[in-house]
């Protein structure tokens, strides 16, 4: 009988992709309409003076990640499926169709597959669900795997102790106040994401537009693809202007249009 050959362990072993503007394109107005919810929820909810809210909203997403993590951190109460079904349940879904395209192209690569977005499981639901993509994935790392409710002592009587005085806990090194979100573009959602996942992030590609979650992802240790761009940015290995083009970043699984893309990603796959 004849020997089995097994060929090398390929160096990736998972695909881990953001889901809004990376798996379809800006122009399909998701993003615009989120923001306009999430400052009508700031001026509805929350009462924030009209003439602050769009100033607020962009500090907080360029501090925090998200506007949510900086209201979060703010002191800002409000129940976050309330938030998401306010920010979430108005979008224009409409505006995404399936993708059969890209569909073709995910179960095409045999590799893991992993979502990892900052928005609520119902809207990643359906997002991949317009897109046709549901079952490509192996799973999605999402809000609520980020933020799963507190656990619950098993006395009910048992008192949680004094709020903490430890300006530590408060306050991040930069003397901004901490959130109790947990939210990209920081390294600890990355990290949390590599152990969710438990992948080895040495042997994942890390697909985003979001020039932030690409820096981060490479801090800890993915291989970075930036989505939606022609040329790199920091922390980025590869740039693709479609996702549709994701044969260049693996040309394993496709021709590359450039020469020195394929003997460069066909060396890193071996």
């Amino acid at each position: 009988m004849a020997a089995i050959v097994e060929g090398p362990t390929p160096k990736y072993e998972c695909l881990l992709f953001d889901l809004d503007d990376t798996l379809y394109p800006l122009s399909a107005g998701i993003n615009l309409a989120c923001r306009k919810n999430i400052q009508d929820y700031m001026r509805d909810h929350l009462q924030i003076e009209e003439s602050q809210i769009a100033e607020t909203c962009l500090k907080l997403y360029r501090e925090y990640g998200s506007t949510m993590a900086g209201l979060k951190a703010l002191g800002y109460e409000f129940d976050n499926d309330e938030f998401h079904a306010n920010v979430h349940g108005r979008l224009p879904y409409d505006n995404l169709r399936p993708d059969p395209v890209l569909r073709t192209l995910l179960l095409s690569i045999p590799r893991r597959k992993i979502i990892f977005t900052n928005s609520d499981k119902v809207h990643a639901e359906e997002v991949l669900g317009r897109l046709g993509l549901q079952d490509c994935f192996e799973g999605v790392i999402c809000f609520e795997t980020l933020n799963p409710p507190p656990a619950m002592p098993e006395d009910p009587m048992a008192l949680s102790g004094e709020p903490s005085s430890d300006v530590d806990d408060l306050y991040g090194s930069d003397g901004r106040p901490k959130s109790p979100i947990l939210c990209k573009p920081t390294i600890e959602s990355m990290e949390a994401a590599i152990r969710i996942a438990n992948v080895n992030p040495n042997k994942t590609i890390f697909f985003n537009d979001s020039i932030r979650d690409i820096a981060s992802g490479k801090a800890a240790g993915f291989y970075t693809v930036i989505v939606g761009r022609s040329t790199l940015v920091p922390g980025a290995d590869h740039a693709l202007e479609s996702i549709h083009n994701i044969k260049e970043a693996l040309p394993r699984y496709g021709k590359s249009t450039t020469g020195q893309n394929l003997m460069l990603f066909l060396l890193l796959l071996r």
